[in-house]
C-alpha cells in the first residue's frame, strides 16, 4: 500500500509540474507575442499600406527590430508583487510576516525573485539565438539584461511604495492599476519612446521607467554607445537609492497606523 501511495503521489506531482510548465509557457507566449503582434500590425499598416518610409528617424526594419528585441525585456519588467503586498495589508495577513527576521517588503521580493531570474536567463538565451538573424551583440545583450534586472528592482521599489497606500485606503489596487498603465507607456513596452514628440520627451526622461524596456533595447541594438549605457547605469543606481528611501518612508509611516483587523 505504501508503495502504491508513493507511486500515486509521484504521478500526481509529475502531472502538477507538467501543468505548471504548460501554464508558464502559455502565459509567457501570450504576454510576449500578443503585444508584439499588435505592434507589427501597426508598423505594417503605416509602412506597407500607408506608404511611410520613416517615422521619427526609424525605418520599418528598425521598428521591427525594436519590437522583437524589446520582447526580451518586457518579460523581466513587472510582476504582481505589489498587489500581493496590498492584499496582505488589506486582509491583515501582514501580521504573519511582521515577526519574521527579514522585512516584509524584502521578503516578498526575494520570494518572487527566482522566477524572474529564470525568465531573464531564458530571454537571454532567446536573444543569443536571435543574434544569428539580426545584428545584435551577445555582449551587449548581457549588459542590457543586467540593466533590465536593475529596472525590475526599481519597479518593485516604486510599486511597493505605492502599495503602502493600502494602510489608509482599502481599495489601493486601483492606484496600482493606474501605475501599471503609466509604466506600460513610459517604459517603451507599447511603443518606442523615440515616437514621443520632442517637446514632451522630458516626461519619459524624468522618470525611471525607460530603464525597464526602452533603455535595454536601445543598448542591445547598438543605438546607445557604451558611454551612454554607463551613464544610464549610474542613473539607475541613483533611482535604487531613491526607491529604497521611498520604501523606508512609506512603510515606516504605514506600519505605525496598521491595526491588523483582518482575518
Amino acid at each position: 500500500m505504501k508503495l502504491e501511495w508513493r507511486l500515486a503521489a509521484l504521478k500526481n506531482g509529475l502531472q502538477d509540474a507538467t501543468a505548471y510548465r504548460i501554464e508558464f509557457i502559455f502565459e509567457f507566449l501570450s504576454a510576449a507575442f500578443v503585444p508584439a503582434a499588435i505592434q507589427w500590425i501597426l508598423w505594417y499598416a503605416l509602412f506597407k499600406i500607408g506608404g511611410a518610409t520613416e517615422i521619427a528617424g526609424m525605418s520599418y526594419q528598425d521598428l521591427l527590430q525594436y519590437t522583437l528585441v524589446s520582447i526580451l525585456f518586457t518579460q523581466v519588467r513587472g510582476g504582481d508583487l505589489d498587489f500581493e503586498l496590498g492584499e496582505m495589508i488589506r486582509s491583515g495577513q501582514l501580521s504573519n510576516y511582521l515577526l519574521r527576521p527579514v522585512g516584509v517588503v524584502e521578503f516578498v521580493f526575494l520570494r518572487g525573485l527566482a522566477p524572474k531570474l529564470f525568465i531573464a536567463g531564458f530571454c537571454l538565451l532567446l536573444g543569443i539565438v536571435l543574434s544569428f538573424f539580426i545584428d545584435i551583440s551577445p555582449t551587449r545583450l548581457v549588459g542590457a539584461m543586467g540593466l533590465a534586472l536593475i529596472g525590475n528592482v526599481i519597479y518593485y521599489q516604486l510599486s511597493a511604495s505605492l502599495a503602502s497606500a493600502a494602510f489608509v485606503w482599502e481599495e489601493a489596487y486601483s492606484l496600482l492599476m493606474v501605475k501599471n498603465m503609466v509604466v506600460n507607456l513610459l517604459s517603451g513596452e507599447l511603443l518606442p519612446l523615440n515616437l514621443f514628440p520632442q517637446a514632451l520627451s522630458w516626461i519619459w526622461m524624468s522618470a525611471p521607467f525607460y530603464l525597464f524596456v526602452f533603455g535595454p533595447t536601445q543598448y542591445a541594438l547598438g543605438r546607445w554607445s557604451h558611454e551612454q549605457f554607463l551613464v544610464q547605469f549610474g542613473i539607475s543606481a541613483i533611482w535604487l537609492v531613491i526607491g529604497y528611501g521611498l520604501i523606508r518612508l512609506t512603510w515606516g509611516l504605514g506600519i505605525r497606523r496598521y491595526l491588523s483587523l483582518g482575518g
